[in-house]
């Protein structure tokens, strides 16, 4: 190797060391290679147990290499609350993630992960005073609920001789309700172009908090090569047109002043927007309607579905919960979304299953809009940060029964239904879910009308996977 070779070598080494070394006062931690220092941790086979032994030997907040940046990580519920709460408008913003401004080619804001500020605020507040509008915490929403779990139940019904998978069906009603607000329709179970779109929503879920949109983000070099990460640059492509093909569709039918759906009321105030110049255009709709539509299916499926896998595994507690529902229902048909004050137990179980399975475990990543402090540390402005939310939901401060399921967790000595400060499903903050209200409707509907139509068990008790829990 000749002199010059050993000079980029040794400087590539030197550069490397270099960028590992952490500021002063900022959250201690392994030493990692800063582009793969995070892979070596979430490559494992339980990688929630490698950050518990990170927190362990480092406390409570400490950091990592993400994709060549430093990510400081939170554990526990003192220091998330922190971050989300005491602190919520400082570390308000989002990190700058280069593969979703590529994907969406800085078309629009998404409220989920787009940077604080004006343009974010004013799209949350049209979207949440449109997603009111139409229906969001009202009766008409919970009829549209209730409807939709009727055919649900309808599905598994037809499907019920045989042993089958819920997930197509428990996906269309979760979808079919963000849908009838975004777009005035519903699809049905065997509708192709439904199946599609959630079918690229859920791969690029996977894709975009995977090793190689790290990769993108960290080395230039690989951004144009025929890897993994092209795929999700493909998918986006795929739901814009399904996307588009919904908006030109309002377009053409639409008149000014009547207003059918989300599309519709936005597509007004763009006219508005012509005038004043806001963040309001075609191009930010498009944006917005892909985020709402992957936040408004994704998790509320995926919690139903872990949901049946625990009613089935504790089938006491599945029994204890239709005892409890068919005693206050008595014969009539339906619950409503208030009743689930008088059903302390079923609601208690809804929660723990959420608490138990933290289907979303890191959640959103946050960053500082300014220098700031955490837990006495420094954090530099726009340094990624990751809370812990599943260790918040197993805090052995906070919970009585941290590592099993117990629906105690959810219930005072009188057993009454209590909801603890740590419970944070929905996150918490300037930044809380905005269809947290949604979510917890549909939950609570979807799943109290198969308890109160089915008896939930295994297809085969010999292949049963263990579980352990307290009634």
């Amino acid at each position: 190797m000749g002199i010059l070779s050993w000079l980029v070598v040794l400087s590539i080494l030197f550069l490397c060391f270099w960028k590992s070394q952490r500021p002063k006062g900022f959250p201690p931690g392994p030493w990692s290679p800063p582009l793969t220092g995070i892979l070596f941790y979430l490559s494992r086979k339980e990688p929630l147990k490698a950050l518990d032994q990170l927190a362990q030997k480092y406390g409570p907040v400490f950091s990592l290499y993400l994709g060549g940046k430093r990510a400081v990580f939170t554990h526990g519920f003192s220091s998330a609350k922190e971050v989300l709460v005491t602190k919520g408008l400082e570390f308000a913003g989002r990190p700058d993630n280069l593969l979703v401004d590529y994907m969406i080619k800085k078309k629009g804001t998404q409220y989920i992960i787009s940077p604080y500020g004006q343009a974010w605020k004013e799209q949350r507040r049209f979207s949440l005073m449109l997603l009111r509008n139409f229906g969001l915490g009202k009766k008409s929403m919970e009829e549209k609920i209730l409807q939709e779990a009727t055919c649900l139940i309808e599905a598994f019904a037809e499907n019920s001789g045989a042993p089958f998978d819920p997930q197509p069906f428990v996906e269309t009603a979760v979808t079919n309700i963000i849908s009838s607000i975004l777009f005035g329709k519903r699809f049905e179970n065997n509708d192709s172009s439904l199946r599609t779109v959630l079918n690229i929503l859920h791969q690029n879920l996977k894709l975009i908090v995977g090793p190689w949109a790290m990769l993108y983000n960290a080395v230039p070099l690989v951004r144009r090569l025929p890897l993994p990460h092209q795929r999700i640059l493909t998918n986006v492509q795929k739901i814009f047109a399904f996307l588009e093909k919904e908006v030109e569709e309002h377009k053409t039918t639409f008149i000014s002043g009547e207003t059918r759906d989300f599309v519709d009321a936005y597509l007004e105030e763009i006219k508005k927007a012509e005038q004043k110049g806001s963040s309001f255009e075609e191009e930010q709709l498009r944006v917005l309607l892909m985020d709402l539509l992957s936040a408004g299916s994704e998790t509320t499926a995926r919690t139903i579905q872990w949901a049946l896998l625990y009613l089935v595994a504790f089938s006491e507690i599945q029994e204890k919960c239709q005892k409890e529902i068919d005693f206050f229902l008595g014969s009539n048909s339906n619950l409503q979304y208030e009743d689930r004050e008088k059903l302390p137990y079923t609601n208690a179980v809804i929660h723990e299953i959420q608490r138990h399975t933290t289907v979303v475990p890191l959640g959103a990543p946050h960053t500082p809009i300014q220098n700031t402090q955490l837990c006495g540390y420094q954090i530099p402005k726009g340094t990624i940060i990751l809370i812990n939310l599943h260790s918040v939901h197993h805090d052995e401060s906070q919970w009585k029964f941290p590592h099993e399921f117990n629906p105690s967790n959810f219930l005072n000595e009188e057993g009454d239904f209590v909801k603890p400060e740590a419970f944070l499903a929905f996150s918490a903050g300037p930044r809380v879910c905005l269809g947290e209200n949604l979510a917890r409707m549909e939950l609570f509907l979807f799943l109290t009308s198969i308890l109160r139509n089915f008896q939930l068990s295994w297809p085969d008790k010999s292949r049963a996977i263990p579980f352990k829990a307290v009634t």
